[in-house]
């Protein structure tokens, strides 16, 4: 079980769920909400970070938005910082994945002097991937249409309960590489609860004009580019371009993962994150 801590800040009050020892290590997610269970992504920093694991504006015990602006990215990254401040940590390490990643993106850019190194998997630093053949959320993707239908379950207010956990796992399967493998990636209790006003926010009001291709070139922190060589959802070739951009960058490809490497490879991804510690 991680340990809760409510951290008071300029900008508001932050849940932050800290396991481990070592380094400071920052997780979060753009649009998830976490509890005392950690996260499968989190989790597996644990043995080498000290890891704080954030609730953001809106998610868990977290301090509500005032204005919708502040679910950006740019606006999220400066809550990062006051939590930073608010914990009396001088540097810390950042790792996200999927959205997550994209976020540390942008704290790359923006706050140089605060990162020792960062991490980002399955991310992308342009919008294009939506209209990506191999990416799920295109309407060029032959699993798109089940998708949107799924989506319409999840929102649905007529859907039961075993309604949402069926299509829930059917939408996770689609970003497997190997789908019957699931039980055995989530037979573990984790969190990770989709906040949804923060997943309206990136995807109605960021996502349409989102692109900072131009601006990941400027991060000067040492930064490993990770992904699955079948993600379904951000593929492959916008890793590579994160990488291509990122000065000081390595990128690793997991052969046989699809989104999530920290349970599709566990064990390479446990030699990454060796790599990671070593980083400079």
């Amino acid at each position: 079980m991680w340990e809760q801590l409510l951290v008071d800040t300029e900008r508001g009050r932050f849940e932050v769920f800290v396991s481990g020892r070592g380094e400071p290590l920052c997780v979060t997610h753009l649009y998830s909400e976490f509890n005392e269970l950690g996260s499968y992504f989190a989790d597996m920093f644990t043995d080498s970070f000290r890891v704080y694991l954030v609730n953001l504006k809106e998610a868990g015990n977290s301090s509500k938005a005032k204005k919708n602006d502040e679910l950006s990215m740019s606006e999220t990254v400066n809550d990062l910082e006051a939590i930073r401040e608010a914990l009396d940590i001088k540097m810390w390490n950042f790792a996200g994945h999927s959205t997550g990643g994209m976020l540390g993106l942008v704290y790359g850019f923006n706050h140089p002097h605060s990162l020792n190194r960062l991490l980002v998997g399955g991310a992308t630093a342009t919008n294009e991937y939506m209209e990506h053949e191999d990416s799920i959320y295109s309407q060029k993707n032959q699993k798109n249409k089940r998708l949107k239908e799924i989506f319409s379950i999840l929102k649905s207010s007529e859907s039961t309960r075993t309604d949402r956990i069926k299509v829930s796992r059917e939408w996770t399967e689609m970003s497997l590489y190997d789908p019957n493998r699931f039980d055995e990636y989530f037979s573990k209790p984790s969190s990770g609860r989709v906040v949804q006003k923060r997943l309206d926010y990136y995807s109605y009001e960021e996502l349409p004009n989102y692109d900072i291709r131009d601006n990941i070139t400027k991060i000067k922190t040492p930064t490993i580019v990770y992904c699955g060589k079948y993600d379904s959802q951000c593929p492959l070739v916008y890793s590579q371009q994160i990488h291509q951009l990122v000065p000081k960058s390595k990128l690793y490809v997991f052969e046989k993962s699809n989104h999530s490497p920290f349970r599709e490879e566990k064990e390479l991804f446990n030699e990454l994150i060796k790599d990671y510690i070593n980083l400079v």
